[in-house]
């Protein structure tokens, strides 16, 4: 067994299910004190996993996750092992990835012109925060889609013999012709916790206290 996934590759991926599905059940229910700090914290998650992006462990690098069209449809159709994200996978993570960002920016120019509105509308045009607050509700719609076709992927792959779950749980993977470089995610925790403190103090305050009573 290969180790191809390191502990805060894991960790995050785990984490951003929990955080999606918080958003969802605070932002349907509206327990917008939870559901801004759900955003803030994975607004942190993100930042994080985007500098371990340029830092961290060969299969966490976004040099890995660059592949043609053509290598994308070449392993939707094989069966082979790679390390780390096939190049059709790494096209999806690069959707989320997108999709994430326009969801979390979108939320901190929104508001309902009532109560609520994210803490970057009084420095925008109240036509962004407008367009923003459309984009927030509209791409959380494509977001849960490409959630939905992530999943049959992961279906379709166990059907094939390829548990992508169990290598997230364990981080460890058979048939793995080369060994990726790794580092330990201790520093990249470290990082999350450091932007999550940065959000947190600058805008997350009043929300905590709410929630807290």
């Amino acid at each position: 067994m290969t180790k191809v996934w390191d502990g805060f590759i894991r960790g995050f991926h785990w984490l951003l299910v929990l955080a999606i599905a918080v958003l969802y059940v605070t932002g349907e229910e509206g327990y917008l004190e939870a559901h801004f700090i759900t955003g803030y914290l994975l607004l942190a998650l993100m930042l994080a996993r985007v500098v371990w992006g340029i830092i961290g462990s060969d299969t966490a690098r976004f040099s890995a996750l660059f592949h043609s069209p053509k290598s994308a449809l070449r392993a939707m159709c094989s069966n082979d092992s790679e390390v780390g994200h096939n190049p059709a996978g790494s096209y999806m993570v690069l959707l989320f990835f997108v999709l994430i960002f326009i969801q979390l920016i979108s939320g901190l120019m929104s508001t309902d012109d009532i109560l609520v509105e994210g803490p970057l509308v009084a420095y925008v045009p109240s036509s962004w925060s407008e367009v923003a607050s459309d984009l927030h509700h509209e791409n959380f719609e494509i977001l849960l889609i490409a959630i939905a076709l992530h999943v049959l992927a992961i279906v379709v792959y166990r059907i094939k013999g390829k548990n992508l779950v169990k290598t997230l749980l364990t981080g460890k993977e058979k048939g793995v012709v080369t060994t990726p470089k790794m580092r330990s995610g201790k520093l990249a925790y470290i990082i999350f916790v450091l932007f999550s403190i940065v959000i947190l103090g600058a805008w997350g305050m009043q929300p905590l206290q709410a929630l807290l009573g």
